[in-house]
């Protein structure tokens, strides 16, 4: 089906003016429009509290991020505040549409699309981290016009499958908070309880080592290697994995990775943890963490008693640095750590691979429910639904 398309300029005010600036209104600044879409409630403004330059807006209006990166992440949503009138960062476009000509899901849906975003991207204006979609960018955009029926049925559509992506999160995200804050309570340590350095627990063949310096460019077909942003404090995503060259990687052979290793960040943000499975058998790692080779302990029971509270304090309090903070490999290795019994550790490690397995099924689905997401995004305004 094809469908007349019509520059978002005649369907939508931009950036409108004309605010009355003697009310309490809401401010929303750029952190309280989250990269899914959703606003925050943001904060309330007396007209005395005003700056110049702040972004005029209306409840419901939709506010896109102009500036790099936020616009490529996803920062375009519909406001959702508690007063009529907001006021919102610098960094905003607002988008006012006519809503006897479009629907403002819709119209929010098609914003969101990737072939939108890419486009603008190609659009920006400025250079380095300064870049910004120019307001001419979304005039100029052609959007494809259904009927107004038609519309309120596709943005239904996309609400709902949203919806479910959103569902399937905050799944992933219980499960995750579960494995790297909860886990470390249930280890019941007792006042009498034997406590050893995290060295004392580490097989001296693989002593605790951080890995490369400088892994180059990435070459395809080489020896993968682990950085912090591959590590989602649970796991490693393997999609955005980096190689290095075999001779960079032999150079460091001592920080190469063995299934059930843990991999511990070392810098930035210390104490991210994760467990090595088969799939990266082999692979390196940066020298910003640092690697675990358990010995005498189960490594599922020695991951929840790092991610433990008392196991992060300690860390917390011997990291050191200003501009980048990170903790030393000698302060890491007097990290103390409880002698426990080996039922105590299976007891653990049992409860430790019940929440793993449900976090995959949470990934698994909300895999499926970005994938869903996309293709009725892709078909949505093609005609196609």
């Amino acid at each position: 089906m094809t469908w007349e398309t019509v520059p978002l300029g005649t369907l939508a005010t931009l950036n409108p003016r004309g605010q009355n600036n003697q009310i309490t209104a809401t401010f929303l600044g750029m952190a309280d429009l989250a990269e899914d879409g959703k606003t925050s409630q943001g904060v309330q403004l007396k007209p005395e509290d005003l700056k110049p330059g702040y972004t005029p807006f209306r409840n419901k209006d939709l506010l896109v991020a102009k500036i790099t990166p936020c616009f490529e992440n996803g920062k375009i949503g519909q406001a959702s505040i508690p007063t009529d009138q907001g006021w919102g960062s610098t960094e905003f476009h607002v988008v006012r549409p006519d809503d006897a000509r479009i629907n403002r899901r819709y119209l929010l849906h098609f914003l969101r699309s990737p072939v939108v975003r890419a486009s603008g991207q190609i659009r920006m204006t400025g250079s380095g981290g300064q870049r910004r979609v120019p307001a001419d960018f979304l005039r100029q955009l052609s959007v494809p016009l259904p009927p107004l029926a038609e519309q309120r049925r596709i943005a239904a559509i996309l609400d709902e499958a949203d919806a479910i992506v959103r569902n399937s999160q905050m799944m992933l995200d219980s499960a995750t908070s579960v494995i790297t804050s909860g886990l470390g309570d249930s280890i019941l340590l007792t006042p009498d309880v034997e406590m050893r350095p995290l060295s004392d627990f580490i097989d001296p063949a693989r002593p605790l080592t951080y890995g490369i310096l400088k892994p180059g460019p990435d070459i395809d077909g080489g020896i993968p290697y682990i950085r912090v942003a591959d590590m989602d404090g649970v796991g490693i995503r393997l999609a955005g994995v980096r190689r290095t060259t075999p001779e960079i990687s032999k150079q460091y052979r001592r920080s190469q990775l063995k299934r059930g290793d843990l991999l511990m960040s070392i810098r930035g943000h210390v104490g991210r943890l994760a467990l090595i499975p088969e799939e990266i058998d082999g692979a390196n790692i940066t020298q910003d963490s640092a690697r675990i080779a358990a010995d005498g302990v189960r490594p599922e029971f020695l991951a929840v008693w790092i991610r433990s509270q008392q196991s992060q304090r300690w860390m917390a309090r011997h990291t050191k640095g200003v501009a980048v903070r990170g903790i030393n490999l000698g302060d890491l290795r007097n990290l103390p750590t409880p002698v426990v019994s080996e039922a105590e550790q299976n007891r653990i490690a049992a409860v430790a691979r019940e929440f793993a397995e449900a976090r995959l099924t949470a990934a698994r689905r909300l895999d499926r429910a970005r994938a869903l997401f996309a293709s009725l995004q892709h078909r949505a305004f093609r005609g196609e639904l």
